[in-house]
């Protein structure tokens, strides 16, 4: 039931943030479906946008970075951590898209 769970909740913060995200480094290519796409997908934007020399961006890939943390923790983690680490995974997705748009 756990893995269910959680794999129900990464789809949930790919289908609300994986167009945001592609879009800033003008990704137009179907990724996968799996948690692990999602997350190669935060470390790309963030390897883009980290590379940048412009301010806000370095920022927001500072908050995409903590993002792919707590994303790859939440696939390993005991279940009772999951919530609280895609609900920190979530915050820093959305503080970091906004701070690069």
């Amino acid at each position: 039931m756990a893995v269910q769970t959680r794999t129900d909740t990464f789809a949930a913060l790919r289908d609300c943030f994986a167009t945001d995200l592609a879009a800033l480094i003008g990704d137009q290519s179907q990724r996968g479906a799996t948690p692990n796409d999602f997350i190669d997908l935060v470390e790309e934007v963030r390897d883009v946008l980290g590379s940048s020399s412009l301010g806000h961006w370095q920022d927001a890939s500072e908050e995409l970075d903590s993002a792919v943390s707590y994303l790859t923790d939440a696939l390993t983690s005991p279940d009772g951590d999951q919530r609280s680490l895609l609900a920190w995974a979530r915050t820093h997705l959305r503080d970091g898209i906004a701070t690069a748009s």
